[in-house]
This record gives structure tokens, C-alpha cells and sequence, in this order.
């Protein structure tokens, strides 16, 4: 019995020690908001092909990575990510993207964050137009010298969603 209480007591300790930078104070509403505007930036980024706002959005590293839409779309690093952005924005225009159930989450020491959101993703694409309704936009933020930044991002379309005209 002496064993269990002392593999408790140890456990217990271990709990409270791990969660010691959870003391930081920081506002969940502020960062929350910060965290909104980023994800708007993304998409405002997209609509407009603006590269250098979509740079400011992502970490500049190495270890980043975007899954996207294709089975083969999987980015590993800052490079290849911007690569695929600046590909992207040479085949299509005439964006427009609406978010809708957007769920954010901030960790206890407010550094890093998971977000989940749906869009409706509109584009013209060799002169026709296309559509994604229903598109899973889901990520992972860190904070980054007072920035949030993007360091994980996937996209997916659900089964029995496609490409619609």
C-alpha cells in the first residue's frame, strides 16, 4: 500500500510541476481575437494573392507543414510552401472564400493554439468557374516573438463533396 500512495503522491507532484507555466496570465479573449484576425488575413491573402501577407501568416522554418486538398500535398517547410502558394496564385483568380464554424483553442501558457474551421472556397480556373463548399481548414499556431504564426495547416474535402461548378 505504501508503494501505490508513494507512485500517487509522485504522479501528483509530477501534475503540478508540468503545469507550472500555466501560472502566466494572459488574455484568452485578446489572443483569441489576434488569432481571428490571422485566419481573416489568410483568407483576405488568398482573395488577393497577396504573397506578402500570406508570408507574414506562416512561420519562416524548416519543420512547418501544410497538407492540402490532393493526396500528394504534403509541404513540408516554409520553401515548399511558399512555392506551392506562388504556383497557386498563377492558376487561378477571381477569389472569394466565406468561413463558417470557426472553433479556436489557446494552450494554458497562451503560446501555442489549434483552430478548425469550414470554408467555401470560390475561384476561377482556366477561364471556368469552380467551387469547394464545405472545405476543412484546420491548423496549429505558435507564438512567435508576440506574433501568432501558422506552423501546421490542412485542408480537406469531406467525402461526397467535390468540385462543383
Amino acid at each position: 500500500m505504501i508503494k501505490f500512495t508513494s507512485l500517487i503522491t509522485v504522479l501528483t507532484v509530477l501534475l503540478f510541476a508540468s503545469c507550472g507555466d500555466c501560472e502566466k496570465k494572459f488574455s484568452v479573449a485578446d489572443e483569441t481575437i489576434a488569432i481571428e484576425q490571422l485566419l481573416e488575413n489568410y483568407i483576405i491573402a488568398n482573395e488577393t494573392q497577396d504573397f506578402d501577407l500570406i508570408e507574414s501568416i506562416w512561420a519562416p522554418e524548416s519543420d512547418i507543414i501544410l497538407y492540402g486538398t490532393d493526396s500528394h500535398e504534403r509541404l513540408m517547410g516554409w520553401t515548399n510552401i511558399r512555392n506551392a502558394v506562388k504556383s497557386q496564385f498563377g492558376q487561378i483568380d477571381e477569389t472569394y472564400i466565406s468561413a463558417s464554424d470557426q472553433f479556436i483553442k489557446i494552450n494554458c501558457t497562451g503560446s501555442t493554439a489549434w483552430f478548425a474551421e469550414a470554408l467555401s472556397y470560390n475561384f476561377m480556373y482556366n477561364g471556368e468557374a469552380k467551387k469547394y463548399e464545405g472545405l476543412r481548414f484546420t491548423g496549429v499556431l505558435e507564438k512567435m516573438d508576440g506574433q501568432w504564426k501558422l506552423v501546421q495547416a490542412h485542408l480537406s474535402v469531406p467525402a461526397g463533396v467535390g468540385v462543383g461548378k
